[in-house]
């Protein structure tokens, strides 16, 4: 399987804004799916997950996270919080395409640009899936960017679907046969 790039998180980003954009003048307060956060928060914290992943990987940081946080004007519409996670997965893409090979930046562990690049996409799908949740829009993940997905953040998960996969093992579904998972790590840090 190939490496998760910055294409994958242009691909995700592109993807979050194509499925919620048509769909901003909906209650965006209301509840995010199974989150405590509404649709509206849910976006915004993609933001800065991509914000935060790309400081990492462009500063280069080995030890912990930069103490920054991006900060959305409260009274912004889902339009330009949209806007402003688009500008997030662009810097995201831009730092993991400049990166290079080998271990980069730290992710409770020193990760390659794939990781973060990884880290990325499911983000936005797992987040874009909860915001159809609570926008009652319905929308699956896309199988080609959950297998890369599973196969760099979570290797040991059962087989089947990816999407499933991705969806089980996040919290976010049941998988036939499986426990309903709770609590997940990202194994972004290389081995």
């Amino acid at each position: 399987m190939s490496s998760v790039g910055s294409q994958h998180v242009e691909q995700a980003v592109a993807e979050m804004a194509a499925v919620l954009t048509p769909h901003v003048d909906l209650d965006w307060q209301a509840r995010a799916g199974s989150l405590e956060w509404s649709c509206w928060k849910t976006a915004a914290h993609v933001a800065q997950d991509f914000a935060s992943y790309a400081g990492q990987v462009a500063a280069r940081v080995t030890a912990g996270y930069l103490s920054f946080d991006l900060v959305i004007a409260p009274d912004a519409a889902p339009g330009e919080v949209l806007e402003v996670v688009s500008a997030c997965g662009r810097l995201l893409s831009l730092a993991v395409a400049a990166a290079g090979a080998g271990p980069v930046a730290w992710h409770w562990g020193m990760s390659d640009a794939a990781g973060f690049a990884a880290m990325g996409v499911a983000e936005a799908l797992v987040h874009t899936f909860d915001i159809t949740q609570g926008l009652g829009v319905a929308w699956r993940p896309p199988e080609s960017l959950c297998q890369l997905v599973v196969a760099r953040l979570l290797p040991h998960s059962p087989s089947g679907h990816s999407c499933d996969v991705l969806l089980w093992a996040t919290g976010r579904a049941v998988l036939a046969g499986r426990p309903r998972v709770g609590e997940w790590i990202w194994r972004a840090a290389l081995p």
